[in-house]
This record gives structure tokens, C-alpha cells and sequence, in this order.
């Protein structure tokens, strides 16, 4: 990568987007690799069980545009931060409070939606710094926060194996906190931002044929990733053990 990339935005930005994605994905999927020791706890059908670990992707889903509004209304930070004070607050509540009841598990869901929702956050902030021609690769280097589902897949069932799965929320909080801070130092938002949309600008990319083939692709490829490794938990425990 040459080095005029580095030089034609704010770097300190583009790692605090990362940072910020990175975890907020790996919490966004926290529910995925503990469904089958939630489920067994809270004695859930396997439709309940997958209803719950959907919860947080159909949230995220939704949420993005209401994060993207809020982008665009305050500022990419702005609304960061108001997201991730939102996940810490309901990883808090999850962890002290405990969750007994298949109805409060979706509403954990629900609320880590926000952290799925990173992504119209996370996104602009990083790639509104630099010009067009380094757009793609600002987008690239935040975007790799996906890999925060990685994390979740290997530390949270040897976290709730050892500590009981609602431990882990509060495990969870160490990293997310910490991210929060760091997210609050370093970023910085484009000194040139686009100015907010009409409401009518908005839906007018809805009357663009290609938008809806974007979004197909998206909700196959992005959609089928996140879904799938959701659900591999469980199916991997229903039938193999």
C-alpha cells in the first residue's frame, strides 16, 4: 500500500473505526456461539433457539438505518458513541440481572442489534478522511472488523464452559469499554462531511433498480456469512453432540 494513502487521511480514525467494528461484531454475535448452553439453560425448542440467535442479526439489519440517519443528523462519532453506550448498558443489565426467560434473551438480541449496526458507523467515519481514490481501501481496512466474530466463536464457549454463559456478557464488557475509550480519543470526524439528506433523498434510492440488486447480494453473501455462522452452533450440537 503506498504511502500516500496513509498521508491522505487521518490514520488514528481509520484504527479507532476498526477497533470499534472489530468488537462491536464480536458481541453482535455473541448469542450464536452460546445458544446451545442458553437454550439448555432456559429449556428452548430448537425454533426458539433460532429465533433468539436471529434476533440480533434482523435488529442489526434494521437499525443500520436508523444509525445512518443519526450519521448523517449529528455526526459518525456522535452516533458511535450513542451505540456503543447502548451495547455496554444492555451487556451490563444482561450480566447483573441475569437472563431467565426465552422473552429477555430477545430482548438482548434486540438491543445488541446496535452493535450489528456498527457497520453505518463505522464505514463513513473512516472513509469520509480520505479522497476517492483511497476510499475503497479506508473501507476495506475498517470493514475487516467482520473478524470480530471470530473472537466470539472461539473465546465464548471456553468463557461459558468455564464461568457460566451469562459471565461472558460480563467478560465482554472488558474489551467493549476499553474499545469505547479508544474510540472516544482517537476518532475524529471528516472536517468535510456531507451535509444531511432530505428524508425524501433517502427513500429516492429505493425507486433505483440497482440499489435493489445491491441489497440481494448483499443479504446473500454479508446475510448468508452471519446467519450461517450463527446457526452452525446448534446444528453442530442437534446433530452431532
Amino acid at each position: 500500500m503506498s504511502t500516500s494513502f496513509w498521508k491522505s487521511g487521518h490514520v488514528p480514525t481509520l484504527f479507532a473505526a476498526f477497533l470499534y467494528f472489530d468488537l462491536s461484531f464480536m458481541v453482535w454475535y455473541l448469542l450464536g456461539p452460546l445458544a446451545v448452553q442458553i437454550a439448555a439453560d432456559l429449556q428452548l425448542s430448537a425454533q426458539q433457539r433460532g429465533l433468539m440467535v436471529a434476533t440480533p442479526i434482523l435488529a442489526g439489519a434494521i437499525l443500520r438505518f436508523a444509525m445512518g440517519v443519526l450519521v448523517d443528523r449529528l455526526s459518525p462519532k456522535t452516533a458511535g458513541l450513542i451505540g456503543q453506550v447502548v451495547v455496554i448498558v444492555a451487556l451490563a443489565c444482561a450480566w447483573h440481572l441475569g437472563v431467565h426467560s426465552y422473552e429477555q434473551a430477545l430482548l438482548l438480541g434486540v438491543f445488541l442489534g446496535f452493535a450489528g449496526a456498527s457497520f453505518a458507523v463505522s464505514l463513513p467515519l473512516a472513509s469520509q478522511w480520505y479522497p476517492p481514490q483511497h476510499q475503497g481501501k479506508a473501507m476495506g481496512i475498517a470493514g475487516a472488523g467482520n473478524s470480530g466474530t471470530v473472537f466470539a466463536a472461539l473465546l465464548a464457549p471456553t468463557l461459558a464452559a468455564g464461568f457460566g454463559w451469562n459471565n461472558v456478557f460480563g467478560f465482554a464488557l472488558i474489551p467493549l469499554s476499553l474499545a469505547l475509550v479508544v474510540f472516544a480519543l482517537l476518532a475524529r470526524n471528516a472536517p468535510q462531511r456531507p451535509k444531511p439528506k432530505a428524508m425524501a433523498d433517502y427513500l429516492k434510492a429505493l425507486g433505483d433498480r440497482d440499489s435493489w440488486w445491491f441489497m440481494f447480494f448483499y443479504s446473500v453473501t454479508f446475510g448468508g456469512f452471519i446467519g450461517l455462522a450463527s446457526a452452525l452452533p446448534g446444528y453442530f450440537s442437534d446433530q452431532y453432540g
